[in-house]
């Protein structure tokens, strides 16, 4: 037996809330969680649909039933099996999408990454690639991956806005999950604003306000 491997055209959805225009402040890449769909993590962004974001939500290429073989569907961006195939698979599919808003960009409009859990490793590879450019990254609820090219990111995330967001009741999150995110963090020579609030493994409103 032998494995190849071939390319080909391929679709792929995403969702959006307002429009790139004079008046963007910020372009905001939210991605999403395992198991989540783009268009309902995207909802929880409408707070900050007031004119002057524009909000993306790609989304997972893999889906699946998320119990038995019908009813809720959700997506992942990629699992143990062909792991790096996945990997460069998205990467593709997200650069792709940022070239098609880069030409729209005013010159005073801040890029933002936003990843929340599982999207939070893919957030960091996405920022960490050549052709992405932005101007900050939040990991909300996740962490760096382990596996990232830390010397070509240390130098990249250079002067950048690193943000950590998490609930202190997120039974995601313990102690050794922390210590990790601050042993990568060091690996990067990055050290991410950490916003903390009383929740558990959710995106929280205020918070986003805050932010933004």
């Amino acid at each position: 037996m032998k494995q190849a491997s071939l390319n080909f055209g391929f679709e792929a959805r995403y969702f959006q809330l307002g429009e790139i225009g004079k008046s963007t402040k910020n372009l905001i890449f939210v991605l999403h969680g395992h198991g989540q769909l783009a268009e309902y993590f995207l909802r929880k962004f409408s707070v900050l649909d007031d004119g002057s974001n524009c909000i993306v939500a790609p989304e997972g290429l893999s889906r699946y039933y998320l119990e038995g073989f019908s009813g809720r569907v959700g997506a992942t961006w990629m699992t143990k099996e062909d792991r790096l195939r996945d990997i460069r698979n998205y990467l593709s599919y997200l650069n792709s999408l940022y070239d098609q808003f880069r030409p729209k960009l005013q010159a005073n409009t801040k890029v933002t990454v936003l990843g929340f859990s599982q999207g939070a490793a893919t957030a960091s590879r996405w920022v960490a690639s050549e052709a992405m450019e932005f101007d900050q990254l939040i990991l909300w609820a996740g962490i760096f991956p382990p596996d990232m090219d830390f010397r070509f990111a240390s130098g990249k995330f250079h002067s950048k806005t690193i943000k950590y967001v998490y609930g202190i009741h997120d039974p995601f999150l313990t102690a050794d999950k922390l210590e990790e995110m601050r042993v990568l963090s060091d690996r990067l020579h990055v050290s991410p604003e950490v916003i903390s609030f009383d929740g558990v493994h959710e995106i929280e409103e205020k918070i986003l306000i805050q932010l933004f």
